[in-house]
This record gives C-alpha cells, structure tokens and sequence, in this order.
C-alpha cells in the first residue's frame, strides 16, 4: 500500500485534472492515443515502483488527457505475467487507478479465437472469462480496506457497459462479437489440442492478460468493461502458424474500429453509477 500511495502521490502532483476513466492497451491497439488530446505523457522508467513493459507492440507510458470531452489515463503497454513479474506487478497500474479515484477500466487485449464463427479482424467484447493461469493476484494476506477477502466474480464484466458497447456499436456499424475470453500466462502461443481444450470448456477466445488485471479492479471495486480484438485463428481444423508480428499486424488493421467504439462509448459509460 505504501508503494501504491508512492506512486499516486507522484502522479497527482503532475496532473492539472483528474482521470475519470482508466484504459489499458493491449499489443498493437496503441492507435487509440492518435485520437487523445495529451495533457501528461509520463515514461514508465520514470515513474516510481512501476514495471517497464519489455514487448514489442507496447509504448510503455501512461497518457493522461481527454477522448470525447472525458479525462482519462491510459496505459499503453501492460505487464504480462509471462514477462516474469509477478502478479502484484501485473495488476500495479490498477491499483494505481484506484488511488487517482478512478472508478471504470476498459482493459483491451489482442486474443485468439475458437469460435468457428469468429474471423480475423473482429472485435470480441468480453462478457466473462475463466482464469487458466494457475495463480491469482488476490492470494496471500488480505487488506481488507482495499476489498474483500472472498470476491464475487458473478459479473466480472458489467453488464451495463456491455450493453452501451452493443449499442454504440450498431450505431457505428461496426459488427461485434462477444464471448467467454480465457486467460493464460503464455509466452507460448496455443497447440491445436490446447485450442480444442478451450473451446470444450466454454472459451471463445484466449489471450496472455486481462483476467489478472480485471480482478483487482472488481476486488477495489472497480467496474471493467474488456474487448479482444481476433487476431488469429484457433478453429478445430484450421489451426495456422501463427506470429507476434502477425498478431501485431492483424491488431493494428483492426484497431480503428475498436478506437471508434471506446471514443463513443466513453461519455456514455461516465453516467453510469457503479454497483
């Protein structure tokens, strides 16, 4: 907590306004900042406690500014837990978050799909998910001023920014897909069994991230709202060599429609009340 308190304290005393809404980048969706008016660019390297992203495809900054008329502070570039830190490290810019009174995260990510109706390129917007990665942020001592020692996780996604995504996505024209997203830690990409295996127990898409930080974020009482761009294909019968450069490449061609979507979604979800 004190290295938490650290940090935000260090970021306070830069901002002119305070951030309404956090966003996190996944690999290659760093097009979003293109359409940020910047107040604040701040380096990871240069900001205390804080981990340096080390992935190709990821800034490494945190960008405080407006979208759409609404304060936010984004983190373009994540941690993943396959990079070796921990998951505390992971989940550090979301507590982060909490500590600048930030109440909604949109945490994005580029994902694999199983679903056979899925194709590369779309956008997948997250109703749930099922943790694959073997450990959880949440373990060890509870501090019970920061949450809960047993979480619900019944609506780990809200229902209410999901709904406003649906929305504004017809709206825009722009087709999307929703399903069940499945957190491993990686770096592998996916056998066609492992694929297979997802797909029978429920995922429709499976990724390197998101579920540790979505969890912190509902432990500090945080609302999340997540959306996977469809990068590659895991399909039963159509399992293809696949490469972070080309992950990158597929997410970079489909990031404006994710970029459209948030940019029109924000206003909307800052009127929602949480809970």
């Amino acid at each position: 907590m004190h290295k938490i308190k650290e940090t935000s304290h260090f970021l306070t005393s830069k901002l002119k306004n305070n951030p309404k809404i956090g966003i996190i980048l996944g690999s290659g969706l760093g097009g979003l900042v293109q359409h940020l008016d910047i107040e604040e660019e701040i380096p990871y390297d240069t900001i205390p406690n804080f981990p340096v992203s080390t992935v190709k495809g990821h800034r490494g900054s945190l960008i405080f500014g407006k979208m759409n008329g609404v304060d936010v502070m984004v983190c373009s570039g994540r941690f993943h837990y396959y990079e070796g830190y921990t998951m505390q490290e992971v989940t550090f810019p979301i507590q982060v978050m909490k500590e600048l009174g930030i109440t909604k995260v949109i945490v994005s990510n580029a994902a694999g799909g199983m679903n056979p109706t899925f194709k590369v390129g779309d956008i997948m917007l997250i109703r749930d998910h099922i943790n694959l990665f073997g450990t959880n942020p949440l373990i060890g001592p509870n501090n019970d001023e920061m949450g809960p020692r047993f979480l619900d996780m019944s609506e780990a996604y809200s229902k209410k920014m999901l709904r406003i995504a649906f929305d504004c996505a017809k709206e825009l024209d722009i087709h999307v897909q929703n399903g069940v997203y499945v957190g491993v830690t990686g770096p592998c990409f996916e056998t066609p069994a492992e694929y297979r295996m997802f797909a029978i127990i429920g995922g429709d898409a499976v990724g390197m991230s998101t579920v540790p930080e979505t969890i912190v974020a509902r432990h500090r009482g945080i609302e999340v709202f997540g959306l996977s761009v469809i990068t590659d294909l895991g399909i039963v019968g159509q399992v293809e060599k696949v490469s972070h450069e080309e992950v990158l490449q597929a997410a970079n061609i489909a990031g404006p429609k994710m970029v459209k979507l948030v940019y029109e979604m924000l206003p909307k979800i800052l009127d929602i009340k949480n809970g």
